[in-house]
């Protein structure tokens, strides 16, 4: 028996990898920031985030395609429950995504949350206020920052908390990028009361969407609600293994930048599309790299933003698939007690086959 589960076990990596190649190749096209930060993360790490960034991908370019059929929700609830039966649809994202789900132990509310998200996409829904685009941006983003945490073997609530607001974070600088292109395509993610603050009507505004003073300081208004979100993340990356830290801190720099870009162009995201140059993206990996070196515990404590605890509430952190957290020293100790108790456990044995009687006693 232990036989034929190590050849099963063999011929799912096998079949894993295979997959994987498929996914990469369409996350080179798709998440060209993802790309890049993902290149400093351990191998085994990165080949599970890809598979999950790939499914994702997929079901975005499903939910965005104008011609797919109206009941392209219900389509994709059942490819993730088939996925969640280990009985994946003949697609690679989905295949590798059922071994991902299995191996760390994700919980599958966080993918039904990501679902429910695209699914306010397809219906258009409105965002009247603030905390409103919050509840979206924990559904779209906030859930792939939980599940890239647990893939990195950490269900800390603290730290799943900084990463649901990096998510976060990185959804509000995308919606500030892309005001423009939303636009065009019939949608509006901006605040409609902070455009109406600023003297503007939603709905007359996305009939003849064009750059004003007035909508850049909504659009700076949302890149300061991300940058404090950005600032609230720092203190997560101390809690992620110390080979993860630089491949996060990259995501959240590039993000960063992107804000940046879009505040050199004056905050006009409806005539351009701001864009970080591959030069200064890896400028800004090196930094990274300097940063996961040294990540120091910030004892800043934050208020819980209320629309992405459910994120955090539905990750059991005393779950069998969380890994050993800990300093370098910390793990050091664990490993030194983990081989006593097997050499223990050796010797024992060794007694009960010597002396069966005595041990039977």
């Amino acid at each position: 028996m232990q036989q034929l589960n190590t050849v099963r076990a063999i011929t799912a990596e096998f079949g894993f990898q295979l997959d994987l190649r498929t996914c990469t190749e369409l996350m080179k096209d798709g998440s060209k920031s993802f790309f890049a930060a993902s290149k400093i993360l351990p191998s085994n790490i990165r080949s599970s985030a890809t598979a999950l960034y790939a499914f994702c991908r997929l079901l975005d370019d499903l939910v965005d395609d104008q011609n797919a059929s109206a009941d392209v929700i219900p389509q994709i609830q059942e490819r993730l429950a088939r996925i969640y039966k280990q009985d994946p649809i003949d697609v690679p994202a989905d295949r590798a995504l059922a071994l991902v789900v299995e191996r760390f132990g994700i919980p599958k509310i966080l993918l039904e949350a990501l679902i429910e998200g695209f699914e306010w996409d397809r219906d258009g829904r409105r965002y009247e206020t603030i905390n409103d685009l919050q509840a979206y941006g924990a559904r779209v983003a906030s859930t792939v920052g939980v599940m890239m945490t647990l893939i990195m073997g950490v269900r800390d609530p603290v730290v799943l908390q900084r990463a649901c607001e990096l998510g976060l974070a990185m959804q509000l600088t995308n919606i500030a990028r892309d005001v423009g292109e939303d636009a065009r395509n019939g949608r509006l993610y901006l605040p409609r009361s902070w455009m109406r603050e600023a003297g503007i009507d939603p709905d007359a505004w996305l009939q003849d969407p064009v750059f004003s003073e007035a909508l850049g300081t909504v659009v700076s208004r949302l890149l300061k609600t991300a940058d404090a979100m950005y600032q609230r993340s720092i203190a997560g990356v101390a809690g992620l293994p110390r080979n993860c830290r630089a491949a996060i801190s990259a995501a959240r720099l590039i993000y960063c930048e992107i804000g940046r870009e879009v505040e050199r162009r004056g905050m006009n995201s409806i005539n351009h599309r701001a864009v970080v140059p591959f030069s200064k993206k890896l400028l800004l990996m090196g930094q990274a790299l300097m940063a996961g070196i040294y990540s120091p515990k910030l004892n800043a404590i934050h208020e819980p933003i209320a629309e992405l605890q459910f994120l955090v509430e539905a990750v059991l952190p005393n779950d069998p698939h969380a890994h050993y957290e800990g300093s370098i020293e910390d793990r050091m100790i664990w490993v030194i007690n983990l081989m006593e108790r097997v050499e223990r456990r050796r010797i024992q044995n060794y007694d009960a086959f010597m002396q069966p009687e005595k041990a039977a006693a």
